[in-house]
């Protein structure tokens, strides 16, 4: 079906059945030491500082550049290939695979970078095509080779926690790297466009979307899809929510932490009772992208999302966007439906992607910034606005 073609959502999709305030989001424009910013200049400064929060607490404290790279190719063709990367300190060197899928008669496409090879419909063709036909690239990993992700297994299980062993970063941190040594390997294979290169996942995997984007400004475009808890969503925020037949609540960290604690910092779960006490809120994760584009995709019945929070926090973000000059950068929607990845997804990442490509060209925003719920009748989280040019 043709994006044209797709329903919108409506303001009485989502009746908001409960919704707690636990606490006001923090002020990205207030230094540590007091005082607030007076320029844009000085973003860069306060980003540094967001940095320990919405980085090394909320995730622990990163791999570093790789010190090796060689790229192995293990099968070429003209659109389907899939090559070796083996990266990381030269006297412990990690490996993974990718998957490097060309559109057909395009010279070095933009490309869409996308850990998610460990869901099964990473490689459905409906949903490659929905970028494949438009002239966009994918490149394609399997997280998971990185990190391991099964509950119940100890913290820090994968090849690349035995690479970096003194790090404190969990599963998600180790995700993110991956991403940035496949934007590696894409520089030196010289099939793909460099400065068009997009970042996107889903869930967990959108989670590491977005910390990769956080970390690697090589990505114009970051597109996390329906992160729930622990990125794109609000702590500070609990909802019950009802979308046609479908009643539920939101996660919340503590929900996080009981479930997936391996993916987080070690020290986040001091705040799983305690979410006002954070330091940070997702809006400052949200504006450690700016001033490139970030693109929040959400679901109209996903309730476990937060949809309710994680409009509040781009909101937020968007006084940062704004600040900076790039309030036109910031963009989200929802889609009917519930937690997927979808073709809609794609279909309308990849409007994003041609808007750059074609300079703003025939692009059209009308399906985006359409809420399930009336936004109207939702409290505000924040009392501050981006300071005075």
């Amino acid at each position: 079906m043709e994006l044209k073609d797709r329903p919108l959502v409506s303001g009485d999709m989502l009746e908001i059945k409960d919704y707690e305030i636990v606490g006001k989001l923090p002020d990205p424009f207030l230094f540590d030491d007091g005082h607030r910013m007076t320029s844009p200049d000085e973003w860069p400064a306060r980003r540094k500082e967001l940095y320990r929060y919405t980085i090394e607490l909320q995730y622990g404290t990163m791999p570093p550049e790789n010190e090796l790279l060689e790229v192995e190719p293990l099968y070429v063709s003209g659109g389907h290939s899939t090559y070796r990367i083996i990266c990381g300190p030269k006297d412990h060197p990690v490996s993974f695979k990718f998957k490097l899928i060309l559109p057909p008669g395009v010279k070095n496409p933009p490309v869409i970078v996308d850990g998610d090879l460990c869901f099964g419909y990473a490689m459905d063709k409906e949903w490659l095509n929905a970028a494949l036909d438009k002239g966009v690239a994918w490149a394609l990993f399997d997280r998971t080779e990185l990190a391991h992700d099964i509950m119940g297994e100890p913290r820090r299980t994968g090849q690349l926690f035995r690479a970096y062993p003194d790090r404190t970063f969990g599963a998600l941190g180790a995700w993110a790297w991956g991403y940035s040594r496949v934007v590696d390997a894409l520089e030196k294979i010289e099939r793909t466009d460099p400065n068009c290169v997009v970042f996107t996942g889903h869930s967990r995997g959108g989670k590491t979307a977005c910390l990769a984007g956080a970390l690697d400004e090589r990505a114009v475009i970051v597109n996390p899809n329906e992160t729930n808890a622990g990125s794109c969503s609000c702590y500070r925020t609990h909802m019950v929510g009802k979308c046609g037949s479908i009643e539920a609540r939101s996660e919340r960290l503590a929900d996080l932490w009981h479930n997936f604690y391996y993916w987080l910092g070690p020290d986040m779960g001091l705040y799983a009772q305690n979410e006002a006490g954070l330091p940070f809120d997702c809006h400052e994760m949200k504006a450690m992208i700016a001033p490139r584009t970030l693109f929040i995709s959400e679901a109209a019945a996903d309730m476990w999302t937060n949809q309710v929070g994680s409009w509040q926090t781009t909101m937020a973000a968007k006084e940062v966007y704004k600040y900076l000059g790039a309030e036109d950068e910031l963009f989200w929607y929802y889609r009917p439906g519930t937690h997927y990845h979808t073709v809609e997804d794609v279909q309308m990442l990849v409007s994003l992607i041609k808007r750059r490509v074609d300079h703003g060209e025939g692009f059209d925003n009308s399906r985006f910034f359409h809420a399930p719920f009336d936004t109207s009748s939702v409290p505000a989280i924040f009392d501050w606005k981006a300071p005075e040019a």
